[in-house]
C-alpha cells in the first residue's frame, strides 16, 4: 500500500514543525515513516522541466495495459472476474510530452507499476482514434467521439471506473508520482465512497505542519480586495484565477520559467490576473456574484492541485481551466486560445489547438 507524502511540493521540501504531528499520520498507515525515503529519494528536478512540446516520435503502450477490443462492457467483466477493483480509461494522443512523462516516468516506476497493475485493468484510449468504442451504458461511438464527450481537454487524462462501473475519480493532464500514487490508493481502497479526492489529501495534509511560505508575486496580478463579480457588469477582459500556496516547488517552476517567456507574459498582460492562497480564507466576490473565500472557492471547485490556472470570460463563466503540471507550450496555447478568442468558434481545444498552434 502507497504511504504518499501529497502535499503538491517535492518530498524533501517538507518541514515539520512539530514532531507530534507524526502522530496523527499513524491514522494514514504505519508505513509511512519507511516510505518516506523512498519518496525523497526521487529526482523531482525533472518532473517540472520537460520539454512539453509535441514529440518527433510517436508513443507506445506499456505491454502490460489490456489488449482491448474497446468494449469496456467485456472489460470491466473482466475486472470483475480477476478480482481487480477498478478500470482505468487512458486518454492519450501520440506525441503527447505529458502523456510520456506519466507512461516513462510514473510508470516507470516499479512500485506504481506494481500497484497499479495488482488493482486495475488500464485501457488506452486514442483521443483522435477513429476505432470503434461500446461504453460502459452499451453505447457504440468512435474514440474520438468518446474522448469529446468526457472533456479530455488535456492529454493524458485517467478515469477510473470502480469494479461496478460507477465512476470514482477524473485526473487530467500529468500530475507526479506522489500524487499519482495518492490517486490510485484512493480509488483501490474506496476511498471515494467517503469523501472528495481534495478532501483525501487534504486530510493528509491536516496531519502535517508546513511551515507557511510567501507566494510569487507578479507585475500583473491585481491587488486586493477581489471583487470578482461579472454577474451583474461584464468585465473588460477575460479574466485569469492563479491558485496556489507557498512552499510550492511547481508553483515556483511556473514564474520562474513559463511566466518569464516574454510571449506568454505579454500574453497574460491582457488579462485581468487574480492570485488566490489556496489554503487562504481571504474573502473574495467570485465571479457568480456570490462571496466566498479563497479556500472555500478551491473547494467548490474541486482543487488540489498548485498552481493551478482558470480562465473565465468577461460574463464570467469558466472557459477553461489547467490545473495540472503545465509547460511552455501549453500555457502558451492556453493563454492564445482565451486572447484570440477561439473558444468562440471552437469549444474544443484540441481541436483549435491542431489548427492554430505553432
Amino acid at each position: 500500500m502507497f504511504r504518499a507524502h501529497w502535499k503538491n511540493k517535492p518530498p524533501r521540501a517538507v518541514r515539520m514543525k512539530h514532531h507530534r504531528s507524526l502522530l496523527p499520520l499513524l491514522l494514514w498507515g504505519s508505513l509511512l515513516l519507511s516510505a518516506l525515503p523512498a519518496l525523497a529519494a526521487e529526482d523531482t528536478k525533472d518532473l517540472f522541466a520537460f520539454d512539453d512540446f509535441p514529440l518527433e516520435e510517436p508513443l507506445s503502450h506499456p505491454d502490460w495495459f489490456k489488449h482491448s477490443f474497446l468494449d469496456l462492457q467485456e472489460d470491466l467483466a473482466d475486472v470483475q472476474q480477476s478480482g481487480k477493483q477498478g478500470l482505468i480509461l487512458y486518454f492519450g494522443q501520440q506525441r503527447c510530452a505529458y502523456c510520456k512523462m506519466l507512461l516513462q516516468v510514473n510508470f516507470g516506476l516499479s512500485d506504481i507499476t506494481a500497484y497499479t497493475r495488482r488493482h486495475f485493468e488500464v485501457v488506452a484510449i486514442n483521443i483522435w482514434g477513429i476505432d470503434e468504442v461500446t461504453d460502459l451504458a452499451g453505447e457504440l461511438l468512435t474514440e474520438r467521439e468518446l474522448a469529446q464527450r468526457e472533456n479530455t481537454t488535456f492529454t493524458p487524462s485517467l478515469i477510473f471506473y470502480d469494479e461496478e462501473g460507477h465512476e470514482a475519480l477524473r485526473l487530467r493532464g500529468y500530475y507526479p508520482p506522489y500524487q499519482f500514487r495518492a490517486a490510485l490508493e484512493y480509488v483501490a481502497d474506496r476511498h471515494y465512497q467517503r469523501e472528495s479526492f481534495p478532501d483525501y489529501l487534504a486530510r493528509a495534509d491536516e496531519a502535517t505542519h508546513f511551515e507557511p511560505g510567501e507566494l510569487n508575486e507578479e507585475s500583473f496580478f491585481l491587488p486586493p480586495p477581489h471583487n470578482l463579480d461579472r454577474s451583474r457588469f461584464p468585465g473588460e477582459r477575460p479574466l485569469a484565477v492563479f491558485f496556489e500556496q507557498g512552499e510550492c516547488h511547481a508553483c515556483d517552476v511556473l514564474h520562474g520559467q513559463p511566466l518569464r517567456e516574454p510571449a506568454i507574459n505579454r500574453l497574460f498582460q491582457r488579462f485581468d490576473n487574480v492570485q488566490l492562497d489556496i489554503n487562504a480564507d481571504t474573502p473574495i466576490v467570485i465571479p457568480d456574484g456570490r462571496r466566498s473565500t479563497a479556500k472555500q472557492w478551491a473547494k467548490e471547485l474541486g482543487l488540489f492541485y498548485t498552481p493551478s490556472l482558470l480562465f473565465f470570460d468577461e460574463q464570467g463563466n469558466e472557459i477553461i481551466r489547467v490545473d495540472s503540471v503545465v509547460r511552455f507550450y501549453r500555457l502558451r496555447n492556453v493563454a492564445n486560445y482565451i486572447n484570440s478568442r477561439g473558444y468562440l468558434s471552437e469549444p474544443d481545444y484540441q481541436r483549435w489547438r491542431v489548427s492554430n498552434a505553432p
